[in-house]
Parts: structure tokens; sequence; C-alpha cells
């Protein structure tokens, strides 16, 4: 059965306590374009609400959206508090030269708390940058053989799967 799939990502949303910091934390430090400020009235839960919805691009044309209310009442109602964890993060695809220069950047800015780190996970080298709402970011170079690697990975991600799943825990990760 053949299905559609979606185009690409059109955005992901968060919200931020501060728009001008994080602007400046996307905008200066990542170098993401600040591309949009919606600045909105709406009905949201019941209640009008006026909140601010900034846009940062990504090359593709998708963006990060950062939402911000007016009133610190409906702020901390729509504030999301999340268990910290390396594993919920978002990943770009980027090549080396951006990634060394997104980490200049953090270096320069004097930005300990975003806990700039790289890792190389055989498969891809990554950058891992928590920005200013606590949201970790991870910036991806993929291997030389990506290609190869996603074609043997896409042949056996179903048996892999069941593998995993029936007990077999051992690594499948020879690029490591």
């Amino acid at each position: 059965m053949s299905q559609t799939l979606p185009l690409r990502l059109h955005h992901h949303a968060w919200i931020t306590d501060d728009q001008e910091a994080n602007r400046r934390f996307y905008e200066d430090v990542i170098g993401l374009p600040l591309v949009a400020v919606w600045t909105e009235r709406e009905v949201l839960a019941g209640a009008e609400r006026a909140y601010s919805h900034a846009l940062y691009g990504l090359a593709d044309g998708s963006a990060l959206a950062f939402f911000q209310f007016a009133d610190p009442k409906d702020q901390a109602e729509f504030r999301t508090d999340i268990n910290s964890t390396p594993l919920r993060h978002l990943a770009f695809k980027v090549e080396a030269e951006t990634q060394e220069a997104i980490l200049k950047r953090v270096e320069a800015a004097g930005r300990p708390e975003s806990n700039a780190h790289v890792l190389d996970h055989g498969f891809c080298v990554s950058l891992y940058l928590t920005d200013p709402n606590g949201l970790i970011l991870e910036f991806a170079v993929d291997h030389p053989d990506a290609e190869k690697i996603d074609a043997e990975r896409r042949a056996t991600a179903h048996a892999d799967l069941a593998r995993w799943l029936g007990g077999d825990h051992t690594s499948n990760n020879v690029w490591r």
C-alpha cells in the first residue's frame, strides 16, 4: 500500500518566557533568522488572550516557533514544564562547518548554561545545546557514508525492531 508522506516539518512550537532573550539565542548565537512575528488576540481555552508568536527559519522553509503571552496568568497556564532528559530534543541536519560555527558562537557568547557538548554516534556526530527555555537542540553532521548506512537500516528496520522486541538487545550500530 502506497502512502503519501508529509512534505516536511512546517514548524515546531514552544513557549518562551522572554522573546528577546530567545531571539538573541536563536538569531545571534545559533544563526536562525527571525522570519515572522505574529501578534494576536484570540480566544483560547475559553478566554481572549494576547500573545506573540515568533518564527525562526530553517533552510527548507520550516521554522521553530515560540509563543509568549502578554498576561503572566496566561503564560503560566500554557507553559509546559517537562522532565528534562537528553532523549527529548529537536535534531537538525547541518554541515560540519555550520556545526563548528554554532559551537564557536555559543562559546563566544559565554553561555555555560547551554551545556554545549559533542557526541560521536558513529552514523553522525552531534552538537547538543540547551536553549534559554530548557529545550535541548541537536545539530547533527551525517557520516560520509550516510546513504549506505540509511539503505542498510531501511532494509532491516522491521527485523531489527522485531529482534529487539523479542529480547535481543545487542547493538546493531557498527559505525560507533
